[in-house]
C-alpha cells in the first residue's frame, strides 16, 4: 500500500532536521511503517522563500531520479507551503508535483510577523544576527531571519493567487487551532499575543483564515492543536493517536485519488 508518487514532507521555520532531531517527529517513521514512501526535505530553517525553493527543487529532482518517478506529492507545514508554492510556480516544477497539501501555512501571513517588524530596527537586526549565527551552526546554507519575517507578514488577500495558481497540481489545505493558550505550554504566549492582535481563531502562529488555499479541508484534527503539535512536537498520548491517524488518512486519501 502506497501512493503512486513518493511523498515529500517540507518543514517550516525554526524546526528542521538536525542530527537525531526530526522536523516531523515520528511522523515520517510512522508513515513508512504503514507502507508509504516518505522523505523529509533538506531546506534551511531560516532561509528565504526563494532560497528554500531552490533547495527544495534540488532535493525533489534527486528523489525523482532515485525513485525513478516523474512526480512527487508534497505535504508542507507552515512556511514550507510558501516555499513549495514558489518552487512550483517560479522554478518550472508544475510538471514535477502531483499534489500539494499545506498544513497551517500562512498564505495570508501572520500577525506576529507583522508586529515583530514594528520593533526598533537595532533590535530586529540584533535578533536576526543571532538567529542567523545559530542556524548557520545548525546547517543552514543562507539563513536570513529578517527577510523571512518580512515575507511572513500579514497580507490582505490571496484569492486571485488561489484561482490562478496551477491547473496541473492538485492543491489542498488544512488548518488547526488552539482553544486556549494553556493547551500548549510552548505556544501559549504566541497564541495569547495572536488573539490579542486579531481576535481570530489561530494555532498560536497562523490564523485559521490564513491557512485557506486550494481545496480547503478544514481542521486537520478535531481537537485543540497548536502550530507545533500538528508536526508531532511534544504531544500527549491522546493527541498522538489523533495526529498520527490524520497523516495516515491524508496519505491514504492521496493514494485513493491516484496520486
Amino acid at each position: 500500500m502506497k501512493t503512486k508518487y513518493p511523498i515529500i514532507l517540507v518543514h517550516g521555520i525554526v524546526v528542521k532536521d538536525f542530527k537525531r532531531f526530526k522536523a516531523f517527529g515520528k511522523i515520517e517513521k510512522i508513515l513508512k511503517d504503514n507502507g508509504f514512501t516518505i522523505f523529509t526535505a533538506k531546506t534551511d530553517g531560516f532561509g528565504t522563500i526563494e532560497n528554500n525553493a531552490i533547495q527544495l527543487k534540488k532535493y525533489i529532482n534527486l528523489i525523482k531520479e532515485r525513485e525513478c518517478v516523474d512526480k512527487v506529492n508534497i505535504i508542507a507545514h507552515s512556511k514550507g507551503g510558501l516555499d513549495s508554492k514558489y518552487m512550483i510556480k517560479h522554478l518550472d516544477m508544475e510538471d514535477s508535483v502531483a499534489s500539494l497539501t499545506t498544513l497551517c501555512t500562512p498564505h495570508k501571513g501572520s500577525p506576529i510577523a507583522s508586529k515583530l517588524l514594528k520593533l526598533p530596527k537595532f533590535l530586529i537586526n540584533f535578533i536576526s544576527f543571532w538567529i542567523n549565527f545559530w542556524y548557520k551552526i545548525f546547517g543552514d546554507e543562507s539563513p536570513n531571519a529578517k527577510e523571512v519575517c518580512r515575507q511572513l507578514q500579514r497580507v490582505e488577500s490571496v484569492e486571485e493567487e488561489c484561482l490562478k495558481f496551477s491547473d496541473k497540481v492538485y492543491c489542498q489545505s488544512y488548518s488547526s487551532k488552539m482553544n486556549k493558550s494553556t493547551d500548549d505550554f510552548l505556544m501559549g504566549i504566541p497564541h495569547a499575543f495572536s488573539m490579542y492582535l486579531e481576535h481570530k481563531d489561530t494555532d498560536g502562529m497562523v490564523p485559521v483564515d490564513s491557512c485557506i488555499f486550494g481545496d480547503y479541508k478544514g481542521y486537520a484534527v478535531d481537537d485543540s492543536v497548536s502550530h507545533l503539535e500538528i508536526i508531532g512536537f511534544m504531544l500527549n498520548k491522546k493527541k498522538k493517536e489523533k495526529i498520527y491517524n490524520f497523516y495516515i488518512t491524508l496519505c491514504n486519501d492521496l493514494m485513493n485519488q491516484g496520486f
